[in-house]
């Protein structure tokens, strides 16, 4: 089985590395797929670049960059894992990547907004739930546990079950 586990180099995305890893550890058997989506190339970067090799090889250099700390964690943990970097909208190249890879499951972090501010700033995590074609896990930190609910004991973060 294999999970894909979105990396944009925030320690929310570390957290939702860190939820795929204590399953494993947990006895789930499961591989990791790590995945960094970079945005297009603006009008002027194309340009500015006269070549698009070079776009590439900077998007692909950034986001090695991004996903380096979670590639970490997983060789620490001596969890098996791949890492892909591609560009375009988010939520389609994930999903994509989630067939191509054969993924049973995807496991993100989330920003920790609310409902309405999801609704109006259009939260990646909650519209690639929508859009999956996999069950995603959707893991919050545990500051927006304890915002949420009020309670200074929750330490670790949680993770929101959504089916597609």
């Amino acid at each position: 089985m294999k999970i894909l586990v979105p990396v944009d180099g925030s320690s929310l995305s570390l957290d939702a590395v860190r939820h795929a890893l204590a399953l494993i550890r947990q006895g789930l058997r499961a591989d990791l797929v790590l995945a960094n989506v970079q945005a297009p190339a603006s009008l002027y970067e194309i340009v500015v670049a006269h070549d698009p090799d070079v776009i590439k090889n900077v998007s692909e250099g950034a986001g090695a960059h991004l996903l380096e700390p979670a590639r970490d964690l997983c060789r620490k943990a001596g969890v098996a894992f791949e890492s892909e970097v591609v560009s375009g909208d988010p939520v389609n190249a994930l999903c994509d990547l989630a067939e191509q890879y054969g993924c049973a499951q995807i496991v993100i972090g989330a920003h920790g907004k609310g409902a309405l501010a999801s609704a109006l700033l259009g939260s990646i995590s909650h519209a690639l739930a929508h859009a999956s074609p996999v069950p995603v896990t959707i893991v919050k930190s545990a500051e927006t546990v304890q915002r949420t609910a009020g309670d200074a004991t929750a330490v670790q973060p949680v993770a929101v079950d959504q089916q597609a």
